[in-house]
């Protein structure tokens, strides 16, 4: 197989060719974090200015207003008329104890009528949020937590991300989980999953459907700025783009934020565990890793985008048998789209030019990988800015994970693994102080929720404590 350093000379000059504009400026055509900020930036940032940050209860908008027929109401089903009374109406609602009886019993229903629907089963994550929401799931994930002294915050205004389907609703249930009232801002893309899930919450008799509303709304800073200003708790998934657009509209003082910014994930194989693997134990490995990765076009943060071979004797073995097994699974399952094909290509051509001695491996461009040598190598932790989805993976090695650790800094999220011990990478991590890494899984359960995410306590965190001396 060629080397793109080989070719770096002929492929530098055309890509600078298409990288000026008319004046001989400089600009980015690769499009490596393209994809990321245009599914982030679902909220727009406009010029209207700041309002005071002084709490305002009342979101009725003036008569030449036209938010009230911007406002789509998904659910419950109601008048448009009576958008914006039913969502000022949310606030009257009283804080209710985590993990209350009633919210469990919802929830179970709602599981019970997901596993049972035809049209659900079409779609994987719908059924793992419906394994999610069980009863008997609750019950463990209740035993963590002390109840009878939290109550809710109030009411949580959500903006959910337009990267993965399913993530308005475990977002939901999290602070439903933590005793709150929720205003669910889902992305304007027709996702199948929000109508799905809209249409069985409507199927459900329940008082606790009273604690939710989902809609959707055109990039508004004056909507942003209404909902904000009646939140207790505000919840923001997108990315950077994302959070700087809606932290311009201010929240009340004792209000409380999340923020979930970009991320990047790694996963570490151990070389000479693939090659102990069986036939069955290898396809269940490829197909834990396509679940991990092509599931979502690898635009989940915590899917990975740098694969760390721990073990170089045997690593060019292991590398081999891994992908090809990959490849096998991935061949006859995912579609790419033409603009991701075309944005793999030319990272790879960027990092030839950039980097020394990458080597480039291609499997029908549904798998691309680029093996660079020394991590140690690359200039202020770049090596994220290369991350590229659609099945495009960077590699290194080491018979140590130094030089992985080195590169690491807060913005990374999950360390999936192989071949290793949970714990003893967990030790490390903190024996090294790393600022980022918040969870450590096994390969296939990168995408697994959890009432624990980004570092966050969602439950505590969207909750409040009463104390008593």
């Amino acid at each position: 197989m060629q080397k793109f350093e080989d070719a770096a000379t002929h492929i530098k000059g055309n890509i600078e060719s298409k990288t000026q504009d008319s004046k001989g400026n400089s600009k980015d055509v690769t499009n490596v974090t393209s994809k990321k900020d245009s599914i982030n930036n679902d909220i727009s940032n406009d010029s209207i200015e700041s309002k005071n940050s002084k709490e305002v209860t009342n979101v009725t908008p003036n008569k030449n207003d036209k938010n009230d027929k911007e406002i789509k109401i998904l659910f419950p089903k109601i008048d448009s008329k009576n958008a914006i009374n039913h969502i000022e109406s949310l606030q009257n609602l009283k804080a209710l104890s985590p993990f209350n009886n009633e919210v469990c019993e919802f929830l179970n229903k709602l599981s019970q009528k997901i596993l049972q629907d035809k049209e659900a089963k079409n779609y994987p994550d719908i059924i793992t949020f419906g394994f999610f929401c069980r009863g008997t799931n609750l019950a463990k994930l209740k035993q963590h937590y002390d109840v009878e002294s939290r109550l809710g915050r109030g009411l949580s205004f959500h903006i959910a991300p337009s990267n993965v389907a399913i993530n308005f609703a475990f977002s939901l249930i999290a602070s439903l989980l933590a005793g709150n009232a929720n205003i669910v801002r889902v992305s304007s893309k027709d996702f199948a999953q929000t109508r799905i899930i809209c249409r069985i919450l409507d199927s459900i008799e329940s008082v606790i459907k009273d604690y939710i509303c989902i809609v959707q709304y055109p990039h508004s800073r004056e909507l942003n700025d209404k909902l904000s200003q009646i939140a207790d708790n505000r919840i923001i998934w997108g990315g950077d783009k994302t959070i700087e657009n809606v932290r311009l509209s201010p929240l009340k003082p004792r209000s409380v934020e999340l923020a979930f910014a970009n991320r990047y994930s790694l996963c570490v194989i151990e070389s000479g565990a693939i090659l102990n693997l069986d036939s069955k134990d290898l396809g269940k490995l490829a197909r834990d890793f396509y679940n991990d990765t092509y599931l979502y076009d690898q635009n989940a943060c915590s899917s990975p985008f740098l694969i760390f071979w721990l073990g170089q004797d045997c690593m060019q073995k292991a590398r081999e048998k891994f992908w090809s097994a990959i490849f096998s699974y991935v061949k006859n399952r995912y579609e790419m789209q033409d603009i991701i094909a075309l944005d793999k290509i030319v990272n790879e051509c960027k990092m030839a030019i950039d980097l020394d001695s990458v080597r480039v491996q291609n499997y029908e461009n549904l798998i691309n990988t680029i093996f660079v040598p020394n991590l140690d190598s690359i200039e202020s932790k770049s090596i994220k800015t290369y991350a590229t989805p659609g099945g495009s993976f960077i590699e290194s090695s080491g018979n140590s994970l130094e030089s992985l650790f080195n590169i690491i800094d807060s913005s990374y999220q999950t360390l999936s693994y192989f071949g290793l011990d949970s714990k003893t990478l967990q030790q490390e991590i903190i024996k090294k102080g790393l600022k980022g890494i918040d969870r450590i899984v096994p390969i296939g359960q990168t995408s697994n929720f959890s009432l624990t995410w980004d570092g966050y306590n969602l439950i505590t965190s969207l909750s409040h404590k009463i104390s008593r001396f």
